[in-house]
């Protein structure tokens, strides 16, 4: 039976390694090397496809058709340079530029960005979780969580845990309680 606990700890180690390596390959964010891109949708341009406080994930692409969903950043220049906006293809080139359309739109948009402008193609999105990561980023809710968290491992964290079949201390409580502990 003992045998089985070191078995079961190297299983769960790893599980617990291949869920991270599994999340770095496809979700690690590009800031930090991955081929991953976050954006949270702001305003009602993607609309019903995507609503405000969504979390777009993206992958970058070799090419994009019309149709994709994709954000790029505002190129240079014009009006707005710099901003990340999540819209869809409506056609262009990538050497020419994209035409750009939000969902909700009737006319496309201003800008014409090149495919160095593209971050990558929309996934997958999780509704209102933007929201979440937004409130999160502000000082006081990020120290509550931290803080949160650590009394949970202090308090978890305790003396470690004995086995049943081990003996009790010696003089400890276990044994001054059955009437066989030292006075």
């Amino acid at each position: 039976m003992d045998s089985i606990r070191p078995l079961k700890k190297c299983v769960l180690l790893l599980a617990v390694a291949g869920a991270v390596a599994a999340w770095w390959l496809l979700m690690a964010p590009a800031s930090l090397g991955g081929p991953a891109t976050y954006v949270m949708v702001s305003g009602k341009s993607m609309l019903p496809t995507l609503h405000e406080g969504d979390l777009a994930v993206l992958h970058e692409q070799a090419s994009y058709s019309p149709g994709d969903v994709v954000a790029f950043r505002v190129p240079e220049g014009d009006p707005g340079e710099g901003a990340i906006v999540i819209h869809r293809i409506a056609g262009g080139s990538p050497r020419d530029g994209f035409v750009m359309q939000g969902d909700n739109k009737n006319d496309p948009d201003p800008w014409r960005p090149t495919q160095d402008n593209v971050l990558g193609k929309m996934w997958f999105h999780v509704p209102g979780a933007g929201r979440a990561l937004a409130i999160l980023q502000a000082p006081l809710p990020l120290a509550t969580l931290v803080g949160w968290a650590a009394m949970l491992m202090v308090a978890l964290g305790g003396r470690p845990a004995r086995h049943r079949d081990a003996p009790a201390p010696a003089g400890g409580a276990r044994s001054a309680a059955k009437g066989g502990g030292k006075v």
